[in-house]
């Protein structure tokens, strides 16, 4: 399992529509994909949102978000779990 992390800032006057955007946009393009697990929404107080999502192998990314909603680019992180 692959697990990517996708991490925005959003502009702060942008904040709830990206979060809108995640959620009603970004996440329905990929969420019947046959090798997309699960997906989780994250908020933080200083209008960043995260998405964490679980892949069973070739992860795919969420588009760009709409450029005036975001502070800078988004970034994304691929983990894998650590057996211990």
């Amino acid at each position: 399992m692959i697990v990517r992390m996708w991490e925005a800032r959003a502009e702060p006057y942008g904040f709830a529509d990206l979060i809108t955007w995640v959620c009603e946009t970004a996440l329905p393009e990929f969420e019947h994909d046959p090798l997309h697990l699960s997906s989780e929404v994250f908020s933080s107080t200083d209008h960043r949102v995260v998405v964490i999502s679980k892949w069973r192998s070739s992860p795919r990314s969420l588009p760009d978000p709409p450029p005036t909603l975001v502070a800078r680019p988004p970034h994304a992180w691929d983990f894998t779990q650590v057996d211990r």
